[in-house]
């Protein structure tokens, strides 16, 4: 017996042909539905693969003393635990993305007023150089301490100190080079001393040329290395009249050359020891000579000499390293901003930034700079898709934007307690700490998580 089943509404009823009909209707959503709540639309991609695209990006970096000949190579570091964590981007606030970043080019920008204070001072950091500690010494504005660095089309996370000491647990960093090297060094010291203390476990040479410091917690390794040419050099020694630099193309400098194979990441960063009065020497001959009217030599470029080295350290390393897994990171040249006499107030005398475009790179800034981004350009194109990677901080641009930035007479504490027409000895290369080279370390950051 075939039952009518009747829907009834308001006064009408719906054959039993149009009510299968609405009923099928009515079921497609309800299924639709169904099908979204309790069916994924797609797998999530393995952590690994997500690993490899963030390592697939990369973004486009003078004192001197008597060379001592018999110093020793310090004792290499305690082999690294084994693991470590990869880093892959970080947030504002600190956490992981989980998401790889597109490229960033940190080359361009401007700087923008901040108003957050520094992650450090010149009293809660105790590796500061005592001639970088403006705000010690008696700096009297403090304006320079807020700018950051805004790239043109991109962002650059604020620094992250527990960000860096993740990567950098079980791992060493070292940081080769000149004076500059050394400032940014111990920028870096400072900037990671905000959430973990260093210990300093290992010293030698003089103005502490050679040391090496400790994180505990994260057993990180943090050190530097004094080689302001990167290649063997015996130093000029005015007092002993000897006002020449004698450098030697063709020997590299194996106080650090020879423990690259302990370092897990390093940064190079040189340059103006190359506008120093030098000698140079390959295969047991004198080749060429800058400055040198008193020796009656021909005058040779250093930029030659400078593109030579730079191509030979990064050749070398290749050839050494070329199947071990390190970051070799090169700073580029960081332009120095004397408007005066070195010895008189005003060598230094800008209270803020230069705007984008109001001062542009000088020959030899953008020589040095060239030269460093070409040579690291040609090295990573070698490696491939090896183990060993290159990266060039480039910061020269946005250095050259900050001529504030610097000790100036503030080198000293106190300066102008004979008054204001007191000679001092000015600084307009060296950067304060806390202060724009603080940017080179954000940077750093970034190219070694990346």
């Amino acid at each position: 017996m075939v039952t009518t089943h009747h829907l009834q509404t308001t006064h009408f009823s719906l054959p039993k042909k149009q009510f299968v009909t609405y009923a099928l209707y009515a079921l497609v959503p309800l299924a639709l539905l169904h099908y979204l709540l309790f069916s994924p639309l797609a797998e999530p991609k393995p952590a690994a693969l997500v690993r490899e695209a963030a390592a697939a990006v990369v973004p486009s970096q003078p004192g001197h003393a008597p060379a001592n000949a018999h110093e020793q190579l310090p004792p290499p570091p305690p082999p690294p635990d084994q693991g470590g964590e990869v880093i892959l981007g970080e947030t504002q606030a600190g956490e992981v993305s989980a998401a790889a970043s597109p490229p960033c080019d940190y080359t361009e920008g401007e700087w923008v007023p901040d108003a957050r204070p520094p992650l450090y001072n010149g009293t809660s950091c105790g590796t500061i150089k005592d001639g970088q500690n403006c705000m010690a010494h008696g700096r009297p504005d403090t304006g320079y301490l807020h700018w950051r660095w805004r790239p043109r089309g991109c962002d650059l996370p604020a620094f992250s100190p527990e960000a860096f000491l993740r990567w950098l647990r079980n791992r060493h960093l070292a940081f080769v080079g000149d004076s500059l090297a050394r400032n940014q060094g111990e920028s870096l010291l400072c900037l990671l001393a905000s959430r973990s203390r260093p210990d300093l476990v290992y010293r030698d040479g003089e103005e502490n040329k050679f040391r090496r410091w400790v994180f505990r917690d994260h057993n990180a390794t943090v050190s530097i290395f004094w080689s302001p040419l990167l290649v063997k050099v015996a130093e000029k020694a005015e007092l002993a009249g000897v006002r020449h630099n004698n450098v030697f193309l063709d020997a590299f400098d194996e106080r650090w050359m020879s423990q690259l194979g302990a370092l897990d990441a390093v940064v190079l960063s040189v340059g103006h020891w190359f506008l120093i009065p030098g000698v140079y020497h390959d295969g047991g001959e004198v080749v060429g000579c800058h400055d040198c009217a008193d020796l009656n030599r021909t005058e040779t470029a250093f930029f030659g000499v400078f593109k030579e080295i730079v191509h030979r350290t990064l050749a070398e390393v290749t050839r050494r390293h070329g199947n071990d897994k390190k970051v070799v990171a090169f700073t580029t040249f960081s332009p120095a901003h004397f408007e005066g006499d070195w010895d008189k107030a005003g060598a230094c005398p800008k209270k803020e930034p230069y705007r984008d475009g109001e001062k542009e790179l000088g020959y030899t800034e953008m020589e040095m700079r060239k030269t460093v981004v070409e040579a690291v350009a040609a090295a990573a194109s070698s490696a491939g898709a090896g183990p060993l990677r290159f990266a060039a901080l480039d910061v020269t641009k946005l250095a050259n934007l900050r001529p504030d930035g610097h000790p100036g007479p503030y080198m000293r504490n106190d300066p102008f307690a004979g008054g204001m027409d007191a000679r001092v000895q000015n600084d307009c290369v060296h950067w304060c700490m806390p202060g724009p080279i603080d940017t080179f370390n954000q940077i750093l950051l970034q190219t070694i998580s990346g």
